[in-house]
């Protein structure tokens, strides 16, 4: 009799676990279908031809259900789209020119790519994106860093962030704040100043 309430309360307990991951589970295979979804349409149409209905209608499901996950357009694109920061290789550039070089460069991502402004603007506010720009930094910045310094994974990690305060810093203020001292500068301005603390953070000991 023993055994047998105990088989029957584990299999009620298997119930309860199963029927309290199910709308997890379900909710985790919907956002998926709808992130996939938004990756063809975006990249098929561009962000400003997409549209929160063809995105539900390429998910079948309705678009009141991409609201309800995403919040809006800019979030949704935020969290979808793939970005390359098209790090370029440093190796060969004398030690004082690496840091403005790579300020320079990101300034032209910045200014060239509205995805990876609208995605610093989403990341403010939404986790999705937040994620995503901790995702693509932490994989694509630490890795030139690692390469140019030869050095262990750790170390080029906290150089690779302090980098980072820096690049995104800029990129908010002068691109998403708009902040007056901050946009009035050159860009030649940005690059020494900037690029000098860069060269710090990359090269110093």
């Amino acid at each position: 009799m023993l055994a047998f309430i105990r088989f029957h309360v584990n299999a009620c307990w298997h119930t309860i676990i199963f029927m309290t991951n199910e709308p997890k589970r379900k909710s985790d295979i919907t956002k998926e279908g709808i992130l996939q979804a938004a990756k063809e349409h975006f990249s098929l149409h561009g962000y400003g031809n997409a549209t929160i209905r063809g995105i539900a209608a390429s998910a079948n499901i309705d678009p009141t259900m991409v609201m309800r996950y995403f919040g809006n357009k800019e979030k949704l694109f935020a969290a979808a789209a793939e970005f390359d920061l098209r790090l370029p290789d440093l190796s060969e550039l004398p030690k004082q020119q690496i840091g403005p070089a790579l300020v320079e460069h990101f300034l032209n991502r910045w200014e060239e790519d509205e995805a990876l402004v609208i995605l610093l603007r989403s990341a403010v506010t939404h986790k999705d994106a937040a994620d995503r720009i901790k995702q693509i930094f932490a994989t694509q910045v630490t890795a030139m860093v690692a390469k140019l310094r030869n050095e262990p994974k750790p170390l080029a990690s906290k150089r690779a962030g302090l980098l980072v305060t820096q690049m995104l810093g800029v990129a908010l203020c002068r691109y998403v704040l708009k902040l007056p001292p901050v946009v009035n500068l050159s860009r030649e301005e940005l690059i020494e100043h900037v690029g000098q603390t860069v060269n710090e953070y990359l090269l110093g000991d």
